[in-house]
């Protein structure tokens, strides 16, 4: 069976790498390890596009080999230098003292072997240093290929730890269980779209006759993914809808026709689209569950505000859960600042209408705190925001009927179903309706796996008056007079009347970092100085480019009222320059902010960036957004920020972004663990793969909500999500 643990099949050496390196520990593991990629007999792979610092695995024939012998500390040495080639590329392999021997004598040229071993760069030549071999004799010998009857071998993900040929000689011990494989599609789905069964698929992916069998083995294979998992989702989404809810229809004349009305602004048409999307969800007996998604400045705060609003209307409370406080203070600000008087309930000489806005946070001192959840409890504060604080147990609400989430990615589904078990209504348990708004724009086929329970609202159009930014890529080491000029700019804004933002990726005290944004890749450069800081940063341009404008510092370990401090100073345009860490990098508002210099941008991932550059060009003025890199022109790195500079456009942003990424960093921790579930289904590419299997699914579970009909999808789905990464699949 496929349970069967790999110890009883390939012997515990074997199967001790296997799990340590692999993650790889029964059959089933080991025979949905797929190959990566396979090399043609009698083609051989491009060296030219071999990646620094990778282990990889390639098939090439040897040019040239030769001992040179040298005098070193120990004495005198041998070291073999083989050349190997591929048409495409030229290879240097090297081996030094007693390893050259075996090699010298099985490396003629002429030969041709399947390579494996660390590229690294050595007199500015690409080498493999001691790399491990196996010969290919030629057809029907008895070597590392014999086995394959087709033209066509695997190459499997390896380490150096276990080469690819002998993971492929542990699947031809495990191979003849694969018809043991329990196929978790329905058999009418699997004729209906003209699918292999798993048996099969599994046989032809590991030893296909011909690349025809390995395209069937991937259709099939990624089906099964993108089913499985789209069922997990359905089903959840089924059992939302069965869960009670109060519907909060707005009262005509109340809070929200008087907020509406005092608006100095009119709504664009899609914000006028997705608010009646939201309403028609609060008015039904069942859960909202929507996602709203949109451009970096595309007024997504008003428009769950409005929701607020008119569930306030209809007699209930509303939550918003922000990631920190930072963010929690700004949108109560911009909350109340927007809302004017309708914002004073309870306070003499407050209009009609109005309600209580509260603020929650962990630093809250006790008796602001005693305050807060009294009016909570009591029904007197319509609308709160808060941070993780509003999920600890001594929260009660008098009715909460709306939670909306800022910026879902940050949040686990625990302490969002946490934050929505405390809906009540009338003394008994109702779940409130559910908004979660992403800060930066996804991909549908993300947003159809990631957030795959909700439905999804995009708001695409900024609001009129916004104004453009441009962004330039700032080549510090190359060109140092184009830093310095990025500093005049700064200054000109500021003399201008307006103010500006430096981001670094690290506070820089003595303690152990915590603000690094997410890293990105090593093989951009190897051996990289620390990153900048911001409390050094901020010294350096107080003394040096920025003397005598008013400079303030940002970061997350500030105390909260000083953090505060700083952000109602800058807000006020009490300070000239901002040096800030990613804390400011959503829901930060100041329209006065003109100018960002992203100090050390290759250190930030393409969204983030984007995000980041979302703070200036709030107001009439024009945004300037600087990417400051010590990156050369031809690494990856310059070509991210080239990327980010050259377009506008989030939606295309974030998709480059996810194609720079592996799939399980997609999914995040919906998908946690060593290895993605998803190991043939590309999130990105198969969009129509993902759109048909939701569509299918959701038909599934509609007829039979308990798969009693489904016995093999059941255990699929067992396997593939225990309970409780089932309830946290959402988690984005």
């Amino acid at each position: 069976m496929l349970d069967e643990p790999l110890t009883k099949v390939l012997g515990p050496a074997t199967a001790k790498v296997m799990a340590e390196y692999l993650d790889l520990h029964t059959v089933g593991d080991l025979l949905h390890h797929y190959p990566r990629r396979y090399a043609e007999r009698g083609e051989l792979t491009r060296l030219s596009d071999l990646p620094l610092d990778e282990h990889v695995t390639v098939v090439a024939q040897v040019a040239d080999a030769r001992v040179h012998t040298y005098s070193g500390s120990r004495g005198r040495g041998r070291r073999l230098e083989v050349t190997i080639t591929d048409g495409s590329g030229r290879l240097q392999l090297v081996f030094f003292g007693k390893g050259v021997h075996k090699p010298h004598k099985d490396l003629l040229p002429g030969t041709r072997a399947m390579f494996a071993g660390k590229v690294s760069l050595f007199n500015r030549r690409l080498q493999l240093a001691h790399p491990a071999y196996e010969l290919l004799r030629g057809e029907g010998a008895d070597d590392a290929v014999g086995s394959w009857a087709g033209a066509l071998i695997p190459i499997y993900p390896a380490t150096t730890k276990l080469e690819s040929w002998k993971i492929s000689k542990a699947v031809d011990a495990v191979l003849p269980r694969a018809r043991d494989a329990v196929d978790p599609l329905p058999p009418a789905l699997r004729e209906g779209r003209g699918l292999l069964d798993l048996p099969d698929a599994l046989q032809r992916v590991h030893r296909p006759g011909s690349k025809a069998d390995v395209a069937d083995a991937r259709d099939r294979l990624k089906w099964d993914e993108a089913f499985v998992l789209q069922v997990a989702l359905a089903r959840r989404r089924y059992a939302d809808t069965q869960l009670p809810a109060v519907p909060r229809k707005p009262a005509a004349g109340g809070l929200l026709d008087a907020f509406d009305a005092r608006l100095p602004f009119t709504l664009t048409e899609g914000q006028r689209t997705v608010s009646r999307e939201i309403f028609d969800d609060l008015a039904t007996d069942h859960p909202m569950h929507r996602l709203l998604q949109g451009e970096v400045g595309s007024g997504k705060t008003l428009v769950a505000l409005r929701a607020m609003l008119a569930v306030v209307d209809a007699g209930g409370q509303a939550a918003m859960l922000a990631p920190t406080e930072v963010l929690a203070q700004q949108h109560h600000r911009s909350v109340t600042e927007m809302m004017g008087d309708l914002a004073e309930g309870g306070m003499l000489g407050g209009p009609e209408h109005a309600t209580k806005v509260v603020l929650l946070t962990g630093s809250q001192g006790a008796a602001a705190r005693r305050r807060t959840l009294l009016d909570l409890a009591t029904g007197e504060a319509g609308i709160v925001i808060g941070t993780h604080a509003l999920i600890e147990d001594a929260v009660t609400f008098h009715d909460l009927g709306l939670v909306v989430v800022d910026e879902q990615h940050r949040f686990g589904v625990e302490q969002r179903d946490a934050l929505r078990g405390k809906g009540r209504s009338g003394g008994e348990k109702r779940t409130p309706h559910l908004l979660v708004m992403t800060a930066t724009p996804i991909p549908r086929t993300v947003a159809m796996t990631v957030f795959g329970d909700l439905e999804t609202s995009v708001l695409d159009q900024l609001p009129a008056g916004r104004s453009p930014i441009s962004s330039h890529v700032v080549p510090a080491r190359d060109k140092p007079h184009f830093l310095a000029r990025a500093w005049d700019r700064v200054r000109e804004e500021v003399e201008g009347g307006h103010q500006a933002y430096v981001v670094c990726p690290r506070i820089g005290d003595d303690e152990d970092d915590t603000a690094s944004p997410k890293q990105q890749p090593a093989e951009d450069a190897p051996d990289k100085r620390p990153p900048l800081a911001v409390t050094d940063v901020a010294e350096q341009l107080a003394r040096g480019p920025l003397a005598g404008l008013r400079v303030e510092v940002l970061h997350g370990r500030m105390h909260p009222d000083d953090k505060d401090a700083v952000m109602r100073r800058f807000a006020a345009g009490d300070t000239d320059v901002l040096v800030a860490t990613t804390v400011i990098e959503v829901g930060v508002n100041v329209p006065n902010a003109t100018a960002m210099v992203i100090m050390d941008a290759d250190r930030f991932g393409v969204s983030q960036l984007h995000q980041l550059r979302g703070r200036v060009g709030r107001g009439s003025a024009p945004g300037l957004c600087l990417l400051v890199t010590d990156m050369p022109e031809a690494s990856p790195a310059r070509q991210r920020l080239n990327a980010v500079a050259s377009t506008l456009d989030g939606f295309e942003l974030s998709r480059i972004d996810l194609e720079q990424r592996r799939e399980g960093d997609v999914l995040g921790q919906a998908q946690s663990g060593a290895r993605s579930s998803l190991r043939m289904l590309a999130v990105i590419d198969d969009e129509e793969v993902i759109a048909a299997a939701r569509a299918e699914a959701d038909a599934l579970v509609r007829a039979d909500p308990g798969l009693e009909q489904h016995p093999a999808l059941r255990t699929a789905l067992d396997a593939l999500l225990d309970t409780e990464r089932e309830e946290y699949l959402d988690k984005g």
